[in-house]
């Protein structure tokens, strides 16, 4: 995950560290690790380049400040920097974190099917969403606009959020014909917002008026399993970029 002004990223993988780099010189700042526990999400806050939240595989947000050194006694972090603050409240393995409502607030969803809503540096939710169809969601974008979100629903749909003051669900704007349970197929927003693009798990791109939710072009891209992420080029808006799961990295236009 990159900052907004792009001079430093965080990542995490199996080894169960965070690692924050610097992207000029590809030097390690930090390494982090919440008690050796697999990371599945990170995310800056937008207002403060040195704040890290990260969601992991024991249920837990956990928040840095890189600027504070570690505390070298505590049993739940390792690494040089501190955790200063924890969300505990899902039941299952954290998937994604999303600032919304000009950064004020934040978005969680997980393995137990739950939407969280909270305010920032405040570890009780202010909103908790989970209805009896509900599916997990591994993976939510935010729109242009600022005013919606949606997220990958593993029922083979992706469902909508207001994303201002009263966050709910918008039933009647939901994506379907794409296949998507078992994978965290990543989505991506034209520049416009005009339209949400989304892969598949036949290795297929799918694009949808997101004002109408019709589909408006499905392509096939990928061989040998799922179209796993894509992206839309932020200045070029008829380019298009997904990766799936036979190494490639395929540009459309």
């Amino acid at each position: 995950v990159p900052l907004r002004n792009g001079t430093k990223f965080g990542s995490s993988g199996f080894d169960r560290f965070i690692r924050i780099w610097d992207t000029e010189s590809g030097s390690c700042l930090h390494t982090l690790t919440p008690n050796r526990k697999m990371c599945y999400c990170l995310v800056f806050y937008p207002r403060d380049d040195n704040i890290l939240l990260a969601g992991a595989s024991d249920n837990k947000i956990y928040q840095w400040d890189l600027r504070a050194p570690a505390n070298q006694q505590s049993k739940t972090s390792e690494g040089d920097a501190q955790i200063i603050q924890e969300y505990n409240y899902h039941l299952k393995p954290v998937n994604s974190v999303t600032y919304i409502d000009d950064d004020a607030r934040f978005v969680s969803t997980g393995d137990d099917k739950k939407v969280f809503v909270w305010e920032h540096n405040i570890p009780v939710p202010i909103k908790y969403i989970s209805e009896p169809g509900m599916h997990a969601i591994p993976v939510v974008q935010l729109h242009p606009s600022t005013n919606f979100w949606c997220g990958q629903s593993l029922d083979n749909s992706i469902v909508t959020f207001q994303a201002r003051d009263n966050v709910k669900q918008l039933h009647k704007r939901k994506f379907k014909g794409h296949l998507c349970s078992g994978y965290a197929c990543g989505l991506t927003f034209s520049p416009n917002g005009r339209y949400l693009a989304s892969g598949d798990a036949e290795g297929r791109l799918f694009i949808w008026d997101f004002k109408t939710t019709r589909v408006v072009r499905k392509t096939h891209c990928h061989d040998a399993g799922p179209c796993i992420a894509t992206a839309w080029h932020p200045i070029e808006p008829s380019w298009i970029f997904t990766a799936g799961w036979d190494n490639l990295i395929k540009l459309w236009t």
